[in-house]
């Protein structure tokens, strides 16, 4: 168990807080309104509102969460915006598919040029195969 010291210390920030109001039609979605407030709970119009997305799709590997966020002022226009965000996460999600996949094909180690076979008799060494793993 850790020592009491060796806990971090978690605090809300008293100057960064927000209302989380969301809204969904319960088929494609759900966007996410963050109103910022003061201390005392009343809105605080010196920040300004902030609205995010959040959709999932479901792909041959299973269903893919999706949430981004939305530039807009009002709840209107974060609605019209919302396909546009869905977009855009997807191709986002789609690049860094490509990325890692390509991150892991390059994983692969090519087995050292002219290792002799060990063992007895002709072909592979015992064990079988020359993959060599990281």
């Amino acid at each position: 168990m850790a020592a009491q010291g060796d806990l971090p210390d978690v605090r809300l920030d008293p100057a960064g807080l927000y209302r989380e109001e969301i809204f969904t039609d319960r088929r494609a979605g759900t966007i996410r309104r963050l109103t910022p407030v003061t201390v005392e709970g009343g809105v605080d119009n010196t920040r300004p509102v902030l609205f995010s997305g959040q959709t999932q799709l479901l792909t041959p590997a299973g269903v893919l969460p999706l949430v981004f966020e939305i530039e807009a002022r009002t709840l209107e226009e974060a609605l019209k915006k919302f396909p546009e965000g869905v977009k855009v996460a997807l191709e986002q999600a789609i690049d860094e598919a490509r990325e890692l996949r390509r991150e892991a094909a390059s994983r692969i180690v090519v087995p050292d040029v002219g290792a002799g076979n060990i063992g007895p008799g002709p072909g592979p060494a015992a064990g079988g195969g020359k993959i060599k793993f990281p």
